[in-house]
């Protein structure tokens, strides 16, 4: 029985053939990883810089996790970094269209990634393809802070930085009790002081609007200086008047102390006696003043043409009769304070005040004199059917 053998040139064709394979199931696997077959959502951050350690494929985070990479950076002409991204399709529902940027780094020396940080208050559109945004920080480098560093010693001359450093050392040599009481205190005077924070902040929001009204107020506050300047000036001119015055003002002191002291219990029983009179002035205060508007109301009238008094007067029907005792008139009568439309209009007339005075010429109910309108028809016409009517009597029966 005879076996066919394989030549030997196809066992190392099958050889290659498998390690090739390999190599490009790996090559896939690694492109895959890194993202080559995922083209992504492209967005265009502006920055001042690009900072240094800022590569292609550097990281493009949310939260910390990385959703995405940087796959090119550009000069612009005006100096700005454009930094194009490529973000992931399945995390874009979770950055919202007015995500901020920051370009940082976790360590000093280390490799800087973009960062998208949601704002205070994300909204609700999703970023979108071809968006620009704008970098609002980036991270400062330490050869920045060297070169500043550098810069500022350029300026330092070394003898007059040795002289101030010996007089530092100088100054706090055996001091360091003293220095750390000092600082005791301080932070002592910190903590009572925090508790303030919170009005200080209210004071601080509230300050606003106080300087706002101050400078509303700018004008007429200038103003007042003005003013007050030239109120100064008129008092530096008139010192000597204004001397005379306090010094007669003073001399007036003098005379009135010596008076009230010699009549101070007379002038207090006068005060006292004009107590009743000044309660009863009180009481009558409405009366009082309605006299006294009445009067100055009639002081601008026209003069009369001759001196006299013009009396309107009239026959009026006649009333109950005067009776004894009760119309005599009362003495101290209660009738309170009254004030009817003083001074009275013309063709007009102040209403009656019933008051505790004496008479009352309404306490039957007289209606003056009634017309007998029945005797009136009979004297007339002669006798009429029926019983007599009069005004009293229209509208009853008979």
């Amino acid at each position: 029985m005879m076996r066919l053998r394989r030549p030997p040139d196809m066992r190392a064709l099958a050889g290659v053939a498998t390690v090739a394979a390999l190599v490009g199931v790996v090559a896939l696997v690694f492109s895959s990883f890194r993202g080559d077959f995922n083209q992504g959502l492209p967005v265009t951050v502006l920055s001042p810089r690009a900072g240094l350690v800022l590569n292609v494929d550097a990281k493009v985070k949310l939260h910390g996790v990385q959703i995405g990479r940087i796959t090119a950076i550009n000069s612009r002409p005006d100096g700005q970094a454009a930094i194009k991204l490529s973000l992931n399709e399945s995390h874009i529902h979770l950055v919202p269209a007015n995500v901020l940027v920051e370009i940082a780094s976790p360590t000093a020396f280390g490799a800087k990634s973009v960062e998208l940080i949601d704002p205070k208050q994300p909204s609700p559109q999703r970023i979108a393809s071809g968006q620009v945004i704008e970098a609002h920080h980036v991270m400062v480098e330490i050869n920045t802070l060297f070169q500043q560093l550098n810069t500022l010693l350029d300026h330092i001359a070394p003898d007059k930085l040795n002289e101030t450093l010996s007089a530092l050392g100088s100054a706090f040599s055996g001091r360091g009790h003293q220095i750390g009481k000092t600082i005791d205190e301080f932070d002592a005077f910190l903590a009572t002081t925090e508790q303030a924070l919170p009005a200080l902040s209210r004071d601080l929001a509230a300050a606003v609007d106080v300087f706002t009204t101050y400078a509303d107020a700018a004008d007429d506050l200038i103003t007042s200086v003005d003013h007050a300047t030239g109120i100064s000036e008129s008092i530096i001119d008139e010192q000597n008047n204004l001397d005379a015055i306090l010094l007669s003002t003073i001399g007036l002191a003098q005379a009135g102390t010596l008076v009230l002291s010699q009549n101070r219990q007379p002038l207090a029983d006068v005060l006292d006696l004009l107590v009743p009179t000044t309660a009863l002035t009180n009481e009558y205060n409405a009366a009082l003043n309605c006299q006294v508007t009445a009067m100055a109301y009639m002081s601008n009238w026209e003069p009369l043409r001759i001196p006299a008094a013009e009396v309107i007067a009239g026959l009026t029907a006649g009333q109950e009769r005067y009776r004894y005792p009760g119309d005599l008139p009362k003495v101290a009568a209660k009738g309170g304070p009254h004030c009817e439309d003083l001074p009275v209009p013309f063709l007009g007339r102040p209403r009656w005040v019933v008051a505790d005075t004496g008479s009352n010429p309404w306490k039957y109910g007289n209606q003056d004199i009634l017309v007998n309108s029945d005797g009136f028809k009979q004297w007339l016409f002669g006798p009429i059917d029926g019983p007599p009517r009069n005004t009293a009597q229209i509208g009853q029966p008979g």
